[in-house]
This record gives structure tokens, C-alpha cells and sequence, in this order.
């Protein structure tokens, strides 16, 4: 008797840990997850190689790699950055709050020279300056921002200052001077100095541009769109609702047809959301409305795995099994078909995620998850409460499964 009441009582247990858990701690897991561009707001603009370079897949890449640089200085969380083709990069900026800033930032070349006086031969690369060698410090005369450069060979720029002493040397990023400072003794330290920025705000974007280096590929500006921030708060309020609005509609279905067992799938299927959304935040995953679709796609498909068990569970009640052999039989009964149907469904979403845009993606990453979190929730979980139950002998009546005795067999 106190082994029958010990197994109601761990039930009792799981079930109010499961729910304060879930009811305590879901606002701060959602409000740590990451937001996409379609529910944050934000802008998207493509960007494909000009006509006549020679472009490949790895000068792509290096080109997507040096955006991505250019957008962490604008301290955008989770960028979407994704080659398409062989000549064009998609990149999505949820977040943004300077879309005029964000989109000069990542047009410019940003590719610096230094130069003889007349401006046109080419003396020292911007491929000569050191990896993040670039940084803002003050002049000691005049207080005002300048930018520091230290090079890779300090013997090439002591050459050139003293070829060129007491002449000009002017500096150009892309084809724009930025200053013509005169070379007043020969630099010998490998470190030279761009006067003339206004602000200590310009000086660290200058400085920032030179740290990401320069795109490898000239490109152009074929499509872009915005989306404004209440708007994407607008998308991410109403897709709730309705999600809220078809998992009512899901776990009164599954309580009133299935009674007992639909109210385990229900504790179930709360213990899935949770877990999928904290899944979600550890593994820094974007959510956007095409992956708040396959959330709820995914909850469909966990209740469904509870389905296919329930009515294998009422199967074996109708040919006269006790309750606890009719769980035991459906329970083992199901597992191949849930184990099919799943998989299948994580074929159909590899294959989405290997061939489809970023949007498409994030649905098939959702979709992924959701299907592996519900092996342990609908399958799992939901097994292990109802045979918690089972054992504490309190389930007597076919009825608590939704079968009439007029339906058992006496076979």
C-alpha cells in the first residue's frame, strides 16, 4: 500500500515541479532568445558581385567573412550572412538602429593606401597593417582623435619615410584622401598615425573599417527592404496569439476525447514547449515566424505521438486486457510507428535546411529540434507518468481511457 501511495505521491511531485518550473522560469528564457529580423525589426539587403571580377566560392566566402567583421562593429546580435549562388550574399540585420549607418558601413571597400605626393603610385597596402592594428589615441600636442596603424614590416615603411622625407604623404581610403600629412623624419617603429577626424566617434569608425579589412570583391546593391521595429513586434504578437489560440484548441481536444491519458499529454506537451524554447536560448538559435511555424507544427506532431500510443493503449483494452497489460502492449506497440513517422519528417527537414534559404533554415532547424525534444517529452515523459499511475493502482476504470465497457471483448 505504501509503495502504491509512494508512486502517486513522485506523480504529485513531477507534475507541480513541471509546471512551476515552466511557470516561473518561460518569460526570461523568452526574452534571452534571439529575435530575427522579422520579429525585431530590422533590414535585409542583397548584394551580388559585379560584372567582369573573377569571383569563386571561397572569394565569396572571404567577402561574407569580411561583411560579418563589418557588422560586429555595429554590435548586431546573430547576423544572418548567407552566400547564395555564386555571386550573391544575403544579409540580414535584426535589431538595427542605424539602417542609414549599417548599409554605408557595409558599402565601403574601406581598402587604404598610402601614396607618393602625387597621389597615384601606390607605396604601402592596406594588406600590409597588422591584424586589428588599427586603434584610436589622441594627438599629446593637440588633444584631438587620431588612428594608429602598426604594420607587418616596419622595415618597408622606415624605407619609404625616408625616401619621401619632408614630402607629402598623402593617405586614401578607397579613393578618398583622408589626410596629406608631411613625413617629418624617417619612422623607424613600424607604427604611422591618420590625423585629421573630427570626432573620437569617427576616428573608431575609421579605425573599425580598417580592422575588418577590405571586401575581396566589388559589389553591388541589388534588393533591399526594412522592417520597421513595432512592426516586427506587431508579427511577433499576433503569430503568439494564434499559436496560443491552436494549442487551446489542441489540449481541449485531446482531454475530452482521451480523458485521463489526454490530460498526461497535455502536462507532456507543456513540458515539450518549454523545452524547445529552452533549447532554443542555449544553442543561440534565431527565432523568426517561419520557426515560430515549426514550434507549433512541432507541438501537433508531439500530441500526435500521444495519439498513436492512447489508441494503441484503448486497442488492447477492447480485447480485454487489464489496464496495466494494455499499457504495457500499446506503449510497446507505438514506439516503431512514432519512431517512422519522426524520422521521415527529419529527412524532409535535412533536406530543407541543405538546399533552402535562410527563412526555409530556420524553419527546418526549429523543425529538428522540436522532433528530438518530443522523443523525450511525448515519448518519454508521457510513458512514464502514466505508468506512475498504473502501478499506484488507482486506475480501475476503461473509462478513464475514454472506452465504454460495452466495447471490451470477453474474448
Amino acid at each position: 500500500m505504501k509503495v502504491r501511495k509512494g508512486r502517486l505521491a513522485v506523480f504529485s511531485f513531477l507534475v507541480v515541479a513541471i509546471l512551476a518550473i515552466v511557470c516561473t522560469t518561460t518569460g526570461n528564457i523568452w526574452n534571452n532568445i534571439t529575435k530575427g529580423l522579422d520579429l525585431q525589426g530590422g533590414f535585409e539587403v542583397l548584394y551580388q558581385a559585379e560584372p567582369g571580377q573573377k569571383v569563386n566560392a571561397q572569394i565569396m566566402k572571404d567577402a561574407a567573412a569580411a561583411i560579418e567583421r563589418r557588422v560586429n562593429v555595429l554590435g548586431v546580435s546573430e547576423p544572418e550572412i548567407t552566400v547564395e549562388g555564386t555571386n550573391r550574399i544575403r544579409v540580414q540585420l535584426a535589431g538595427v538602429q542605424d539602417q542609414k549607418k549599417a548599409r554605408e558601413l557595409l558599402g565601403k571597400e574601406a581598402h587604404l593606401t598610402f601614396r607618393d605626393p602625387t597621389g597615384k603610385k601606390v607605396l604601402i597596402d592596406g594588406k600590409d597593417l597588422k591584424q586589428n592594428g588599427a586603434k584610436v589615441d589622441f594627438d599629446p600636442q593637440t588633444n584631438q582623435p587620431i588612428v594608429t596603424l602598426q604594420m607587418k614590416n616596419a622595415d618597408k615603411l622606415a624605407d619609404v619615410t625616408r625616401k619621401y622625407l619632408g614630402q607629402p604623404m598623402p593617405i586614401y581610403l578607397d579613393e578618398n584622401q583622408l589626410s596629406a600629412p608631411v613625413i617629418q623624419s624617417v619612422i623607424t617603429g613600424g607604427e604611422a598615425q591618420i590625423t585629421g577626424q573630427r570626432t573620437v566617434e569617427e576616428a573608431q569608425e575609421l579605425a573599425d573599417l580598417l580592422n575588418a579589412g577590405a571586401i575581396p570583391v566589388k559589389l553591388e546593391e541589388k534588393s533591399s527592404f526594412a522592417v520597421d521595429a513595432s512592426l516586427g513586434a506587431d508579427s511577433l504578437r499576433e503569430s503568439l496569439i494564434a499559436g496560443l489560440y491552436a494549442v487551446l484548441a489542441i489540449f481541449i481536444f485531446v482531454i475530452g476525447y482521451y480523458r485521463l491519458p489526454g490530460l498526461i499529454a497535455v502536462i507532456t506537451l507543456i513540458a515539450y514547449s518549454y523545452l524547445v524554447l529552452l533549447t532554443f536560448m542555449l544553442m543561440d538559435v534565431t527565432l523568426t515566424l517561419p520557426g515560430i511555424a515549426a514550434f507549433i507544427l512541432g507541438i501537433g506532431m508531439a500530441v500526435d505521438a500521444n495519439i498513436i500510443m492512447n489508441e494503441r493503449i484503448r486497442e488492447e483494452l477492447r480485447v480485454g486486457r487489464s489496464i496495466p497489460a494494455a499499457v504495457r502492449a500499446g506503449s510497446k506497440r507505438s514506439f516503431l510507428t512514432i519512431f517512422d513517422s519522426n524520422i521521415t519528417t527529419i529527412i524532409a527537414a535535412a533536406v530543407l535546411f541543405a538546399y533552402g534559404t535562410s527563412s526555409v533554415k530556420g524553419f527546418s532547424v526549429s523543425l529538428v529540434i522540436g522532433i528530438i525534444v518530443s522523443f523525450l517529452t511525448a515519448v518519454a515523459l508521457s510513458r512514464i507518468l502514466i505508468n506512475l499511475l498504473v502501478r499506484s493502482n488507482i486506475l480501475k476504470s476503461p473509462g478513464l481511457f475514454s472506452v465504454r465497457e460495452d466495447e471490451i471483448s470477453d474474448l
